[in-house]
């Protein structure tokens, strides 16, 4: 594997959080990051965050839908009849803000659907939400991303928790700019059998992001054996980001980057 033949994207919600939000993107360039992404642009002016990008010349990767009352512990509204409106102001809002930051991926968190609501109304919701949103940023030049997310460990209770729904979703609505955001780490911990899981659904797969199991820490700290998907990724001609989305187990997140050092020379 050659050197650039992977490219790493710094999440600055889980990277460089003992420094304010701003200053993550300086630490990510000299670290030798060169695309960021994190969960949520909108409590920062998008013409301090696209400064700051050209500044440390740093690419945006990657940032979500608007996605409820995060402090509420909503996950998402995409899935959540009755909040449609909702949801298509936030759209709104998450293309204004790619637009000015130059992203052109967007990731859609389904959510968890209250108790007591029929299976078949949050399927039709957010089946009617992604259809609409894949269209609109097409017209934008955006991707449209999912992202299943364990409901085991981490979000109990998100309804897209697995590769497969996830991907029967996207063949059965047939959109061309709905894609798959493949989390490795909740891959792992909902079904496992990556390699076979990648190589098969390679063409779908938009952007990846990493972390080990258990934990959530950084690769090498866990079961998940890296080294050998990396090689996998490369051997599938991959040229997508992944997102470094986890929690450093060492003191600082530099220290933390040993394992990366060959693509952040």
């Amino acid at each position: 594997m050659t050197a650039r033949s992977l490219q790493l994207s710094a999440n600055l919600s889980f990277l460089f959080t003992d420094s304010p939000f701003e200053e993550r993107f300086a630490r990510a360039a000299r670290a030798g990051f060169r695309g960021v992404e994190y969960m949520f642009p909108y409590a920062w002016d998008p013409l301090e965050l696209s400064r700051l990008l050209r500044e440390h010349r740093l690419q945006q990767v990657l940032h979500n839908l608007p996605a409820g009352d995060w402090d509420a512990g909503e996950r998402g509204i995409a899935c959540l009849p009755g909040r449609e409106s909702e949801f298509r102001a936030g759209l709104e809002q998450g293309i204004a803000y790619a637009r000015e930051l130059g992203c052109v991926q967007l990731n859609c968190l389904a959510g968890v659907p209250p108790e007591g609501v029929p299976e078949a109304a949050i399927a039709a919701t957010f089946k009617s939400n992604l259809r609409h949103a894949a269209r609109q940023l097409a017209g934008s030049g955006i991707r449209l991303l999912i992202e299943p997310i364990n409901s085991r460990v981490d979000i109990p209770g998100f309804w897209l928790d697995k590769p497969t729904k996830a991907l029967a979703l996207i063949a059965e609505l047939g959109e061309e700019n709905l894609w798959l955001q493949y989390d490795i780490y909740h891959a792992q911990i909902m079904e496992g059998d990556l390699a076979r899981s990648i190589e098969a659904n390679i063409k779908r797969i938009a952007h990846f992001q990493l972390a080990d199991n258990p934990g959530r820490h950084e690769p090498g700290s866990g079961e998940i054996n890296y080294p050998f998907l990396f090689a996998l990724l490369h051997r599938l001609g991959y040229r997508g980001w992944l997102g470094c989305e986890y929690k450093p187990l060492l003191a600082d997140t530099e220290r933390s980057l040993a394992w990366a050092r060959e693509w952040l020379q």
